[in-house]
């Protein structure tokens, strides 16, 4: 079965927004910025990596989390990294996108992602992008993750990717001392999570954003 591409519009020529979702799938003022700052320090990357890491994601997008985890994470290998995607990007949108990040090498990614590659090497990790509708593939991912991104478009626009039944999975398929960290400091995300079986702590967003949210699985 094809994968149902993203369909996008583009602001200032080269940062992608979805047309689904009328969100960004970037910071407007420095994505990579912002994914240093919400996903690895909010998970305590690169401090606990470790041989057999697991990073699992909500939302691939443009795989500029899946560049920055691996910029981080040299010589910590081998990490696996998960990440569940309805909308695949098109390779030459993807390609697009990531001419705004010229310190990372995304050329592996789109060579991998050119060829239809789902599962692939990624410098020291090891990646699979599950295809498909996240409440319906998640229930069925046998593994369990050491720290999560949930970078799904923002809640008030897609409230299927925060519903309180996936957010319960998140923390199903979360090992013991596992963490998440996001974005948004939603109330209702916050008080899944917890529900969840996190420790939900608020923090300081990046850039225009006042505050962000983590946790660690209790």
């Amino acid at each position: 079965m094809q994968d149902q591409h993203a369909l996008l519009d583009w602001k200032d020529g080269d940062i992608p927004v979805s047309t689904r979702f009328d969100d960004p799938y970037f910071s407007l003022q420095s994505g990579l910025e912002e994914t240093r700052h919400v996903f690895l320090r909010g998970n305590g990357l690169p401090e606990r990596a470790r041989p057999g890491f697991h990073i699992a994601e909500l939302g691939f997008g443009t795989g500029l989390n899946l560049l920055a985890t691996a910029d981080v994470l040299q010589g910590y290998g081998p990490i696996r990294y998960t990440s569940f995607e309805a909308y695949p990007m098109h390779p030459d949108d993807m390609a697009r996108a990531l001419q705004a990040f010229p310190g990372l090498n995304s050329a592996a990614l789109l060579a991998a992602w050119g060829r239809g590659a789902r599962r692939f090497t990624l410098g020291g990790l090891e990646v699979e992008v599950i295809v498909g509708d996240a409440r319906l593939t998640l229930p069925d991912w046998p593994d369990r993750a050491d720290a999560w991104y949930l970078d799904g478009f923002a809640p008030a626009k897609n409230p299927e990717l925060w519903s309180d039944a996936l957010m319960a999975q998140v923390g199903a398929h979360t090992a013991p001392g596992g963490t998440f960290a996001t974005y948004t400091a939603a109330g209702h995300v916050r008080r899944a999570l917890a529900a969840a079986g996190f420790e939900v702590t608020r923090a300081p967003g990046f850039g225009r954003k006042r505050h962000m949210s983590a946790g660690q699985m209790t």
